[in-house]
């Protein structure tokens, strides 16, 4: 996998970070860089650990189902781009709340994170190893953080149509990538 391949999937997963960084940014009201690092931390930090957490049960199972591991790469990351581009069509608020404490960044940072926890399944299925897996998930991270942090920053100026438009750019990103990958591994490319 090239590095702009893994930047693309970076930005695709940080788009649900960045879209509810926009929202913490939001209801901050006055915006201080804290605000940011806080947020680029608990969201960075958690888009590296999940894709390192999916690698390492991927590569358990791999050697059970390699025969079909590019239609489940597919699968997995059709999936959670079909749900970010349905998400970014919804019309239900999602309440985030003001507040940059632990109790309140933990379910935030777990839940922009699933998607991630996959998508390293995916990176075991596709037999990245541990030197190219540490640094798929770096750059994951330090995407995220970036993201975030501006996502903070930018939440009085974007509003909640940033936010849309954020989840459906990062759903179609990740669609393709999954097609890619078939189309790759079925010989057509």
């Amino acid at each position: 996998m090239s590095i702009g391949e893994l930047f693309i999937i970076a930005v695709g997963l940080s788009m649900d970070a960045f879209a509810v960084s926009v929202c913490k940014g939001l209801s901050a009201g006055r915006v201080r860089l804290g605000h940011a690092l806080t947020a680029g931390i608990w969201f960075g930090g958690f888009q590296a650990l999940m894709p390192f957490l999916g690698w390492l049960l991927g590569s358990r199972f791999q050697s059970f189902i390699s025969n079909v591991d590019h239609w489940i790469a597919f699968l997995l990351l059709g999936l959670i781009g079909l749900n970010m581009v349905r998400e970014s069509r919804s019309q239900e608020e999602e309440e985030v709340g003001a507040s940059f404490a632990p109790k309140a960044m933990l379910p935030l940072a777990v839940a922009t994170s699933i998607d991630a926890l996959t998508v390293g399944i995916t990176f075991a299925f596709l037999q990245l190893d541990q030197a190219d897996i540490l640094w798929a998930v770096s750059l994951i991270g330090v995407t995220t953080f970036v993201l975030s942090a501006i996502g903070v920053k930018a939440g009085g100026i974007v509003g909640e149509r940033g936010k849309s438009r954020a989840e459906l750019a990062g759903g179609i990103v990740l669609i393709l990538m999954g097609c890619k990958i078939l189309v790759e591994h079925l010989g057509l490319i």
